[in-house]
């Protein structure tokens, strides 16, 4: 039976299609803000129901719209983040086709989010790959090119393990319902697609390659669909997986530690979604159904997620106006903005607080919530995972504000980015500031209230042990002297498959290509002898030069998605994944 609510997908979706017939001008802008308005309203309409369901086969049936608590206020803070990212592109985007990679990616994350089965949760993951990839390739550059070109065959990954975990599940169980999944092959390729997205360590390497070769407005967009809706995804299928709360300690710690050596904002900003996401796997890891600290597990997670996209959103919002003002990415080419730009440098000295943890911003509210849900349940090593990761977060984002805005830079011309850069960034900083001085507003809306009603964030122990730590933190960034930025290539674990691509490709080329000439001399050999003594007369072997058909890569990948595609419809045509 179909409700009379309307998936939010539907309206971007919609949207995207209606966009080219709007020219470029004011019409366009006009209706991207009605839009994204539009698409807040729709979310906030929402009550817990299921509906929109579709069945295809006996059996098997597709959910449309599954809301609740959980997948409510996953709806709430992607309408809110992606309605400013389209505001905030009105000054940056020019190509229509932009704007409709732009909607499609954003109406596929929520069609994610709100979808009852796995394989609804699959098209929508697999959309959101692809209409993500534009925004990286609208760049324009060489280098946006192939770091797409990676970014989608990473996701290929991805998409594949998963779709092979959903259909061994499906076998297995009988069950397409998102839920929990049980132990088995299909686990584990399960946790490795979600994984891909989630940024787990080595999967993560996509996203500092990508994100930073995007286009101004692109990143924004993907700064806040893509690794969101993977824990999203993970908290539904492997809440409670103690092995997942340490590999979130790991990402906390790997991805500070990337973000302090980098000079490229947006690269540092990349690797900080990495180490933010460990917070939120952490908390998901810790969720253990039925123990006493689930709840408050899950809340943390859902609540640092939800913060997450206040205050990343407004630093990259921030970034990208200083490099449109600029032509500047480097710290080492930037400061003396303070004057230039003081609007964005006091909401990027918002959104760096909030990140920090620093008393007062919602940072500390979400990252106090996961943190003590590590202490209370004993995972002593997570917990010092965890808080050296604040302390590394403080540190970079130190070395972020100081040397883009407060150093000396007499040299540098800018000036104020436009309104509709300003707006977005103006209003998701003030979210910062007032879920940090009053937290009830994000209690009220996470999976479990009244949990979180019973955490009380300014515990008098709690805060002043924080601001020890932060003051601590403030004094050796600014003695020590080490963390000023350097024009210098870090090596993440992508220069090993790199490596590895390359030797692969020189295997190829180079020994299976003398081995496959070898064996096919001696086989000529072989079958000339053969033929000479059946007729008993000497034959030359003439080589005959067969037309050679070059495939691109990409056409190659698209051939083999279609067999598989095609062959997964005769399947379940025939029933023999029943």
């Amino acid at each position: 039976m179909i409700e009379y609510t309307i998936p939010p997908f539907l309206i971007f979706f919609l949207g995207a299609a209606l966009i080219p017939a709007l020219g470029k001008g004011r019409v366009r802008n006009i209706f991207l803000v009605a839009l994204a308005v539009l698409g807040i309203v729709s979310v906030v309409i929402l009550k817990p129901q299921t509906g929109w369901i579709l069945p295809i086969l006996p059996g098997v049936e597709l959910v449309l719209l599954q809301a609740d608590r959980l997948s409510l206020i996953m709806g709430y803070i992607f309408a809110l983040a992606g309605g400013g990212a389209i505001v905030y592109a009105l000054s940056t985007v020019k190509e229509t086709g932009q704007y409709v990679c732009a909607l499609l990616y954003m109406g596929s994350a929520l069609g994610a989010v709100f979808a009852g089965d796995f394989f609804t949760l699959y098209i929508f993951w697999e959309i959101m790959a692809f209409s993500s990839l534009g925004l990286i390739w609208y760049e324009g550059s060489r280098r946006a090119r192939d770091a797409g070109m990676r970014y989608i065959l990473f996701h290929l990954f991805g998409g594949a393990a998963l779709l092979a975990g959903i259909i061994i599940h499906y076998v297995d169980t009988n069950e397409i319902v998102v839920g929990p999944v049980g132990p088995g092959v299909g686990y584990f390729l399960l946790l490795l697609g979600i994984g891909v997205n989630a940024a787990f360590i080595p999967l993560h390497t996509w996203l500092p390659d990508s994100y930073p070769k995007a286009t101004i407005a692109g990143t924004i967009f993907l700064s806040i669909f893509t690794t969101k809706t993977g824990i999203y995804v993970l908290a539904r299928t492997f809440s409670g997986v103690e092995a997942v709360a340490y590999i979130g300690g790991l990402m906390c710690l790997y991805g500070v530690i990337f973000a302090i050596l980098q000079n490229d904002v947006r690269k540092l900003l990349s690797y900080h979604i990495v180490s933010q996401l460990g917070y939120m796997v952490a908390g998901v890891g810790m969720a253990a159904v039925g123990t006493a600290y689930y709840e408050e597990a899950i809340n943390g997670a859902i609540a640092h997620l939800f913060n997450n996209l206040l205050f990343k959103t407004t630093l990259f919002m921030c970034m990208g106006a200083v490099i449109y003002a600029t032509g500047k990415n480097n710290l080492t080419e930037l400061g003396g903005l303070a004057k230039k730009m003081p609007v964005t440098m006091i909401t990027c000295v918002i959104a760096a607080l909030s990140i920090s943890g620093v008393v007062g911003f919602n940072g500390y509210v979400s990252k106090g919530m996961v943190i003590h849900a590590a202490q209370v349940e004993g995972l002593t090593l997570l917990t010092i995972a965890l808080t050296l990761g604040s302390v590394g977060t403080l540190i970079s984002f130190l070395k972020l504000t100081y040397f883009a805005f407060f150093s000396k830079n007499e040299e540098i011309e800018a000036k104020e980015a436009p309104l509709p850069m300003l707006v977005p960034m103006c209003g998701t900083a003030f979210l910062c500031v007032a879920i940090g001085v009053y937290p009830n507003l994000l209690y009220a809306l996470l999976p479990y209230q009244e949990a979180a009603l019973h955490y009380h964030a300014f515990e008098a122990a709690h805060t002043f042990d924080v601001l020890q730590l932060l003051l601590m933190t403030v004094f050796l960034f600014f003695m020590l002297g080490f963390f000023r930025p350097h024009d210098t290539i870090t090596h993440d674990l992508d220069y090993l498959y790199r490596k590895a691509g390359r030797g692969f490709i020189w295997f190829c080329e180079k020994p299976l290509v003398s081995f496959a000439l070898v064996v096919e001399r001696a086989v000529l050999r072989f079958a000339n002898y053969f033929v000479r003594f059946g007729t008993l007369e000497e034959t030359e072997s003439q080589e005959v030069e067969e037309p050679v058909v070059s495939v691109s890569i990409g056409t190659a990948v698209l051939l083999v998605l279609l067999f598989f595609t095609l062959y997964l419809i005769v399947m379940l045509i025939h029933g023999w994944l029943a």
